[in-house]
């Protein structure tokens, strides 16, 4: 590794900060990054993009592929201590936890495939949720939010917020008279995810871009659900698009880690908050994030297209109740799909008539493998009452339309014929309701 890499890419550095230098001019301007120096990537298709933007190959072997830095610390020198000194420590190689060379890497392809300046990789998509957010928000903030979040999000809206002093309240997704209307003097935040788990809700970003630019206030936009290959949040009008990189984006149920992205400014904001509560991603996990990655499009049309086939052999299934998969047309946000989504996804909800024909259903399966999580190479069944939404009470659940014998299936990429035989042999065992006696 040359002195050139330990030190980083110059060119996408701001200068040192003297007087009447750089942070005195008006005319300032922070630069994408940070990036490894090297090649940067032409404009490209985005499996062009997912295989080459960030990756780096060994300027001392020649080996193909970005190696681990499985480094801890870097040797310091003038450079790294006046950067230490002028604000822009970001940018050099100083301790793992501050930045490291892997990091950098996958940190360069995340941007890349998402449209954005500047990107950070956290050690869990919760790690990256709470960093985001609390950057983006000051003491006695107020923040506007989906009724349908992910448990650990809803945890942190109602359950640590009130500890800092601050507040959210909690809206139907596609009830912009009520987003609206629960904006105050103190709102600083709309907080929303693109896709809803577990009923796939498909939220208008646009709209809600709208509204946010009209108050003021800063859109963050959990995609997890709908990685850059089937949306790109930021061109849609989002401040900040965050993912649980352990879903789509690694894809093969081996890693945990998050990721935040968009312009530097804000990302900027972010990272301290990177450094304060040590959600670090490790070298090895960015390396195995970076290989998946480099899969994503291929994989998303995979999971699309077995998706697709099995949501419609659920639909015309006597014992399936409803089915919710974007790319049906009876799917309620049929046409928001439509223009916002590039492809489909691979999850799949869909009702039986009870938790016990659910449970029945799920015991009976050979190829879904009962698990919490999605997005990745094999398909994976839960129930949302006893995983993702088992910290919502029954009439919460209800409230958010997760009634009785609700299945959440994540679409691996195995054949859609052998998960539509095994879905048949499995639905052929559910038990009718027992009748009730009376005396």
């Amino acid at each position: 590794m040359t002195d050139k890499t330990i030190r980083g890419d110059a060119a996408s550095h701001p200068p040192r900060a003297t007087e009447g230098g750089w942070l005195n001019r008006l005319d300032r301007k922070r630069a994408a990054g940070p990036f490894l120096p090297g090649h940067r990537l032409p404009a490209a298709g985005l499996s062009t993009t997912a295989v080459h933007a960030g990756t780096h190959d060994d300027p001392r072997t020649g080996a193909v592929g970005t190696p681990i830095y499985q480094a801890s610390t870097f040797v310091l020198n003038a450079d790294q201590y006046g950067s230490i000194e002028g604000g822009f420590a970001r940018d050099r190689f100083i301790y793992s936890r501050y930045g490291n060379p892997s990091q950098w890497a996958v940190q360069e392809k995340l941007a890349a495939l998402e449209g954005a300046e500047s990107a950070i990789v956290f050690s869990s998509g919760m790690a990256a949720i709470t960093a985001t957010v609390m950057a983006m928000v000051d003491r006695g903030a107020h923040v506007v939010a989906s009724a349908d979040l992910y448990g650990g999000t809803w945890n942190l809206f109602n359950q640590e917020f009130p500890t800092f002093g601050m507040s959210a309240t909690l809206v139907d997704t596609q009830d912009f008279v009520a987003i609206e209307a629960a904006i105050r003097p103190e709102t600083q935040l709309m907080y929303f995810e693109a896709i809803t788990n577990p009923l796939l809700k498909i939220v208008d970003i646009p709209r809600l871009a709208q509204i946010a630019r009209r108050h003021g206030l800063r859109l963050v936009i959990d995609a997890t659900f709908a990685p850059p290959v089937a949306m790109r949040a930021l061109e849609l009008g989002a401040d900040v698009v965050v993912h649980s990189a352990s879903k789509y984006l690694n894809g093969h149920s081996d890693l945990i880690a998050g990721v935040a992205a968009g312009p530097r400014k804000l990302i900027d904001m972010i990272w301290p908050r990177l450094l304060n509560y040590g959600g670090s991603l490790d070298p090895h996990a960015c390396f195995l994030l970076e290989r998946g990655l480099k899969t994503l499009a291929v994989r998303m049309r995979a999971h699309e297209q077995s998706a697709h086939a099995l949501a419609r052999y659920l639909e015309g299934h006597p014992k399936v109740r409803r089915v919710f998969y974007p790319l049906l047309d009876s799917h309620p946000d049929r046409e928001v799909a439509r223009r916002l989504l590039k492809n489909g996804t691979g999850n799949v909800t869909f009702f039986v008539e009870s938790d016990q024909a659910a449970l029945q259903l799920v015991n009976a399966l050979r190829i879904p493998k009962q698990a919490t999580s999605l997005g990745g190479v094999e398909s994976l069944v839960s129930l949302p009452f006893n995983t993702s939404q088992a910290s919502y009470a029954s009439r919460q659940r209800a409230a958010i339309g997760i009634h009785p014998g609700c299945v959440r299936l994540s679409v691996g990429i195995e054949d859609a014929a052998d998960l539509i035989a095994d879905f048949d042999q499995a639905l052929a065992q559910i038990s009718p309701a027992k009748e009730a006696t009376h005396a």
